[in-house]
């Protein structure tokens, strides 16, 4: 795997730093690599980082990250990741688009953690190829690139394509492939070392299940909410939904009451809402096609629920840009 074709003992790994790229999935990446090496005995892996034009890159968390080299130095890599995070969709830089083709007319594997999928398509290297991104971002990143395949998974490898969703997930991908390219009990190894005593693969899904996420035990509540995630641009009438999961419109009312605190209509209305919120700050889609999008009929009525629930209009939200603290995922509606 890992695009080291000549099989030689050694595969060497490139990773990009963007900007206010997650630390976390960044570390996660590397670490695994590393214990593979000690495990073995051997350098099985070795890696740089790189920047744009080789200066310090701040992560999201704030730290600052000195690279070994810049993407513009020559090509000497059997795999480049691009890392990134925060922000990723507002960075479409055409320089670095262009040197990311270079790096796959050379042969170079091409991967991506976290949001640094955004950048790969930007650069058009992602078209008949599966990939993924962190869930949070599912949503624009399918807006913005209609024609991909695009998946919920954890990680996608896809021939010479590495994707990977983002926070531990690239623990999960490294060891699957130190697995393929070193063998399982190594991978094992490493696996035990970072105290990761499970393993996913690479279809299992992002997202905690809604009982986890909710603390929600009931099968028909769980049955309606799921409905409601799956009907978003085209909300169902609430005895529809009721009647998809067998139960009374007057039971799904007393179900919510009792579990959520709150009415279906409100949850759907917040689930909505939130699915909105993620839209505008990870896309550039005129407010109006936003409101189609999560079900609403009319600018003005999407604009005064925006506003009851997130106290600022659409329009401020956008203003704001994509800070930190505008794409923090928001509470499961109705659980706070």
């Amino acid at each position: 795997m890992f695009g080291n074709e000549t099989r030689r003992e050694t595969t060497k790994i490139n990773f990009l730093l963007l900007p206010k790229f997650s630390m976390m999935a960044f570390t996660s990446s590397i670490e695994p690599l590393r214990a593979a090496n000690r495990m073995s005995g051997k350098t099985l892996y070795e890696w740089d980082t790189l920047s744009i034009d080789g200066g310090e890159v701040r992560a999201s968390n704030g730290v600052t990250i000195t690279p070994n080299a810049s993407l513009l130095d020559n090509i000497d890599a059997d795999v480049l990741f691009v890392c990134a995070g925060l922000n990723a969709q507002k960075f479409n830089d055409r320089k670095t688009s262009g040197r990311l083709r270079d790096y796959a007319h050379a042969g170079v594997a091409l991967g991506s953690v976290c949001t640094g999928t955004i950048a790969l398509a930007q650069a058009g290297l992602l078209e008949k190829y599966r990939c993924t991104i962190h869930w949070e971002n599912v949503e624009g990143f399918v807006e913005d690139f209609p024609d991909l395949d695009v998946t919920a998974t954890l990680f996608e490898i896809d021939r010479d394509r590495y994707t990977c969703s983002g926070g531990t997930a690239p623990l999960d991908m490294m060891i699957y492939s130190i697995a393929k390219d070193h063998g399982s009990d190594l991978a094992i190894s490493v696996a035990e070392q970072m105290l990761h005593n499970f393993v996913r693969q690479p279809h299992d899904r992002q997202r905690m299940s809604t009982q986890s996420r909710t603390g929600i035990t009931h099968p028909k509540l769980l049955a309606a909410i799921a409905h409601m995630e799956a009907y978003i641009e085209t909300p169902l009438p609430i005895g529809e939904i009721a009647g998809a999961v067998n139960v009374s419109s007057r039971q799904v009312e007393r179900l919510f009451k009792n579990s959520l605190g709150t009415t279906p209509m409100r949850y759907y209305l917040e689930l909505r809402l939130q699915r909105a919120r993620l839209l505008l700050a990870q896309t550039t889609m005129p407010i109006l096609q936003i409101a189609v999008a999560t079900g609403f009929t009319s600018a003005a009525h999407f604009a005064k629920s925006y506003r009851n629930l997130f106290g600022r209009p659409p329009s401020a939200e956008r203003l704001m840009g994509n800070s930190e603290e505008t794409v923090q995922p928001v509470s499961t509606p109705g659980s706070g």
